[in-house]
């Protein structure tokens, strides 16, 4: 499917998005990935010592926390320390981030709450796949202007099973390609990553993101979900398959276990890996909580043993 590229921003052809954006997050705090770390001068960076470590960008799935379409969503993380951000849903809720007040809402209460909106998940209205669904473009410009209003710098791009493209076959995943590249431009301009995730291989991953070959379309790379959909040997070496030019952010689960528990990952070997590559993106909890009054002691202790494993130096 081709996307028409006309600007449809706004009903007010006179209010350019642009400005609409500027005007939005003047005098507010910056809430992408970017403002999280400030860069440092060489000299800072030589006081401060080679024991100083790049702060953790570590943030929690609002579905996991069974709040999706809850705005109280931000004050319970706020509770967490440590935690900076809420991967919100898309086209989950009512109403959802399909309305616009609702976006203006949720981003209201990121503020007061002093909690970033890293990402956002589940663009898919009803129904609606990548692969079998003539307005999947459509969903995708749509999340990423809730994107850019909300200061989100990822959209996580979900196709598991058959709504995944097969690799192998051209017929199967160019139209797949051919839709992300129509809908990378966009991205673009709103300063957004389209994070792939999927059920295929890392191998197949770095096939279709080097297809696509644009800068904004990149994976979301879930450890749990390679073992999960059979992929367990290259789940750990797929980090470094895809290197960091490839990884936009990461997924981090142990189904409803605690992340250093056992389970189909082995997460101190798998967070080694991101630190080889230097990996500094936002790592997001999608642990199987049964309900939010249950979220902040797991997800206390998952932070603890993300800070203890994850040592990156500044650079």
């Amino acid at each position: 499917m081709t996307i028409d590229r006309t600007p449809k921003w706004h009903s007010n052809p006179k209010f350019s998005r642009r400005k609409f954006v500027k005007t939005a997050t003047l005098g507010t705090v910056t809430v992408g990935a970017t403002s999280v770390v400030p860069s440092l001068h060489p000299q800072e960076k030589a006081v401060a010592g080679a024991n100083q470590r790049i702060p953790l960008k570590m943030g929690l799935r609002a579905a996991s926390m069974k709040m999706v379409g809850n705005l109280e969503v931000f004050k319970l993380a706020r509770q967490i320390p440590g935690l900076l951000g809420v991967e919100l849903q898309v086209a989950a809720g009512n109403p959802n981030l399909r309305d616009w007040d609702t976006v203006r809402h949720y981003k209201t209460e990121a503020d007061r709450w002093g909690v970033m909106v890293p990402s956002l998940a589940g663009v898919w209205d009803r129904g609606v796949s990548i692969r079998r669904s003539p307005v999947a473009g459509i969903n995708l410009i749509q999340s990423i202007r809730a994107a850019e209003l909300l200061g989100s710098s990822v959209i996580l791009v979900a196709f598991f099973r058959e709504n995944a493209p097969d690799m192998s076959d051209e017929a199967s995943y160019a139209p797949v390609v051919k839709l992300l590249q129509d809908a990378a431009p966009y991205a673009a301009d709103a300063g957004v990553i389209l994070g792939l995730e999927n059920s295929l291989s890392p191998t197949d991953n770095k096939k279709l993101v080097d297809l696509v070959d644009h800068p904004r379309v990149k994976v979301y790379y879930d450890v749990h979900n390679m073992a999960y959909y059979g992929h367990g040997d290259q789940a750990v070496p797929g980090v470094k398959l895809l290197g960091k030019e490839r990884i936009c952010q990461v997924h981090v689960k142990n189904r409803d276990q605690l992340i250093e528990e056992p389970g189909l990952v082995d997460w101190r070997a798998a967070f080694q890996a991101f630190n080889e590559i230097e990996y500094d993106g936002w790592y997001i909890f999608e642990t199987q909580h049964t309900d939010h009054a249950h979220v902040i002691e797991p997800t206390i202790k998952n932070i603890e043993f993300l800070k203890e494993v994850c040592r990156m130096p500044l650079v």
